[in-house]
């Protein structure tokens, strides 16, 4: 959000290098620009004589991962990717970077250089057409890695990025001695400026310089054996002069200032206001006092301000993040404030959960979205510290939500894996764990496991009476036979398990998933009236509680029944607001789905080739959600009668290059190209491509807003 100053030549030269290297790794001490400098060189990639057409860049953050097995699932976060299936997210980034001109930014992967060179050699060596552009202070060591040492500001570029700083506070600091003396005593690096050009509501160029030669004079002694001889591996002069600009910036702070600054570094990447005040007052700095504290720490540019998606947060720089640790450490503060960050996230997650039920839904995806740094931390700090296992447990069932309903499985099935790895004393939450992992791997295709976790969390819960874990369990055996084709056993499981949540008055999305897939079901089983009942239910409580995620799901039966009635305009309408949703919380499975239904509904309409390129926009996209179809012979059935009649109108060479046209699509332009689909005209001659049947005479009964168990095939039902 601030000005980009100088640097004209080291972007030129930086976009040289790119063109001639496929790996080029931007080295230098810390608070020198690297990151500002790479972020800026791809903005302009797709520009680039070198980048060729279709180019585009993608950039990941790495300062706030601390475990190396996660550095592909950062990639794959970045990229915008969701991936349901089992498969490591290596083969994911594989298949999506594949054939396409990408520059793919690495930024602060210094502290997991040994992961980051792994990942990056073989994505080099198996896509042709990649380039990577690495930002850390150290190189990657890999053959053919072209290194780009960036220097300091020079002198003119210095005084320039100082006095515009100031200025963006509202003062003129004329360019004078004063001024260049100091820049000159900071070296350049544009880290220290900022944090100086902080400091001149208060404090003079010329007084600046003389505080901050006073503190460099002191921390050169003590980085001298003798006083006179450096000590063996002390920091390199520009590391000295930015821990100096750092620390005389920290002196200057007031002390509740200084107290701040510290117990911040205990957050991950961002945070928000809310976030702060609960994990960081008390002590000596009262809640009410944090936002105050807070400003203050802004206009000194040790903390900035970036408005998101989820609204304003805040971050500090890795550099400045990492003294403020190493104060909380010294004052033996740590693990007290890591506990009451831990304490917070949990708190969020909890809250999130209960208001997924509500209309702010999308909210809550995009806050989730925000946070899961914060909350990845605060699930590594529960499943590393003795006695708090129970609590990770916790917390990665509470995210079912985000691991299921924003399209993030494979996340949430290793988070959930590790917490039931681990044994606790409080039974409740390793239950919630077992059967969220087991929905997990359910919609993942992953039977065995699925069946493992599902099965022991039932014997635990009947064996410590916990009727609510016996019920989840109950309803995801049912999900499980249901993509398996046991319609019987699936109906006898979901009836069972809706008349255990309507005892325990258990009342959210996962009981409204239960009804859909119990409409599935009667649905599969040729009772579609019984099917079209169930689901109007779901969309009425839906519609009465803002609900939009298990509304989806209804809507995709409800149009499936639609068809099968002969009434593809229905159910057109119905799956363009299914898909939408879908997408908007990146639920890859429902967006699927939704494509090859509506591949069929287009076929109906008369336009074969349109449906062969939302079949090939599918297939391309199931891959990432598993199975195709679950290999279930109900699932499938749509699909293949699409296929069938797409292939009698147009031939199987036709067909053919029309699925490797959708397959082309992305994400995004898939679902925009089946959402703007234009319908043929009434009576263009072609509904006998789908099946007729008589709709169901009058309108059906006003349903109750309660759930219920169904009383049987094809009879009213309570809810």
């Amino acid at each position: 959000m601030t000005t980009f100053v100088g640097r004209s030549a080291e972007l030129a030269g930086l976009a040289a290098a790119l063109g001639e290297a496929r790996l080029v790794t931007v080295t230098g001490v810390g608070g020198v620009g690297k990151s500002r400098l790479a972020a800026r060189a791809a903005a302009g990639w797709g520009a680039g004589a070198g980048a060729g057409p279709g180019a585009g860049a993608g950039r990941v953050e790495l300062a706030a991962v601390r475990d190396p097995q996660f550095v592909e699932y950062a990639v794959v976060e970045a990229l915008g990717l969701t991936d349901h299936t089992a498969r490591p997210p290596r083969e994911t980034l594989l298949e999506h970077l594949a054939g396409r001109p990408v520059l793919l930014v690495l930024d602060g992967f210094e502290h997991l250089a040994a992961a980051c060179a792994e990942l990056t050699a073989e994505l080099l060596r198996r896509l042709p057409e990649l380039r990577v552009l690495a930002a850390g202070r150290r190189p990657l060591g890999l053959a053919g890695e072209r290194l780009f040492p960036l220097a300091p500001l020079g002198a003119d570029e210095a005084v320039e990025l100082f006095t515009d700083r100031a200025r963006e506070q509202g003062l003129t600091v004329p360019d004078g001695p004063e001024v260049r003396e100091l820049c000159r005593r900071l070296e350049g690096i544009p880290l220290a400026l900022e944090l100086a050009a902080g400091r001149v509501r208060a404090l003079s160029p010329a007084q600046l310089a003389q505080r901050l030669d006073d503190r460099f004079r002191l921390l050169v002694a003590d980085a001298r054996g003798d006083g006179a001889h450096p000590v063996p591996g002390g920091p390199p002069a520009r590391h000295q002069t930015l821990r100096t600009a750092i620390g005389w910036s920290h002196e200057l702070c007031t002390p509740a200032e200084r107290l701040l600054w510290a117990r911040l570094s205990v957050f991950a990447q961002t945070f928000d206001l809310e976030a702060a005040e609960y994990v960081c007052s008390g002590d000596g700095l009262p809640a009410e006092d944090v936002l105050d504290v807070l400003s203050a720490l802004l206009v000194q540019s040790v903390v900035t301000r970036e408005d998101t998606p989820a609204g304003p947060r805040y971050r500090m720089l890795d550099t400045v993040r990492a003294y403020g640790a190493d104060w909380l450490e010294a004052a033996g503060d740590a693990g007290r404030l890591r506990r009451l960050h831990r304490d917070w996230y949990l708190g969020l997650a909890t809250w999130c959960e209960l208001d997924w039920f509500s209309p702010r839904q999308h909210e809550i995806a995009r806050r989730v979205e925000a946070e899961l740094p914060n909350l990845r931390a605060a699930l590594e700090f529960c499943l590393t510290e003795p006695d708090e296992a129970h609590l990770g447990q916790c917390l990665a069932g509470s995210l079912w939500f985000c691991w299921v309903g924003c399209g993030r499985l494979a996340e949430g099935r290793r988070w959930l894996e590790r917490s039931v790895e681990l044994e606790s004393e409080y039974e409740q939450s390793r239950l919630k764990a077992l059967w969220v992992l087991g929905y997990v791997a359910i919609l993942q295709g992953e039977t065995v496991p699925a069946l493992a976790a599902l099965r022991e969390c039932r014997e635990r819960a009947e064996r410590a009476a916990d009727a609510t874990a016996v019920a989840y369990a109950e309803h995801r055996s049912g999900c499980l036979a249901l993509v398996g084709d046991d319609m019987a056993r699936a109906e006898t499981l979901l009836r069972s398990a809706l008349e255990r949540y309507q005892e325990i008055g258990e009342l959210n999305s996962n009981v409204l998933m239960a009804q859909v897939e119990l409409a599935m079901t009667r649905a599969f089983q040729g009772d579609l009236p019984d099917a079209v009942r169930l689901c109007e239910d779901v969309r009425q409580v839906c519609e009465d509680h803002g609900e939009r995620w298990a509304r989806s799901y209804a809507l995709y039966v409800l149009a499936y029944a639609a068809w099968l009635d002969g009434e593809p305009a229905r159910a057109r309408e119905l799956l363009a607001d299914c898909l939408g949703h879908a997408h908007t919380f990146r639920d890859l499975l429902a967006e699927v789905l939704t494509l090859e239904l509506l591949a069929l509904v287009t076929v109906a309409e008369g336009d074969a080739a349109e449906a062969a390129v939302l079949q090939g926009a599918a297939a391309r996209r199931w891959p990432s959600v598993g199975l195709p179809l679950f290999g279930s012979a109900y699932f499938n059935a749509p699909h293949e009668r699409c296929a069938g009649l797409a292939r009698q109108e147009l031939g199987d060479v036709r067909y053919e290059e029309c699925v490797r046209e959708g397959a082309r699509l992305d994400r995004a332009t898939a679902v925009a190209r089946a959402l703007g689909h234009e319908r043929p005209a009434e009576g263009a001659g072609n509904r006998a491509l789908g099946p007729h049947r008589s709709a169901p005479s009058g309108r059906r009964e006003t349903q109750t807003r309660r759930l219920a168990r169904p009383a049987g095939p094809g009879r009213e039902t309570a809810g």
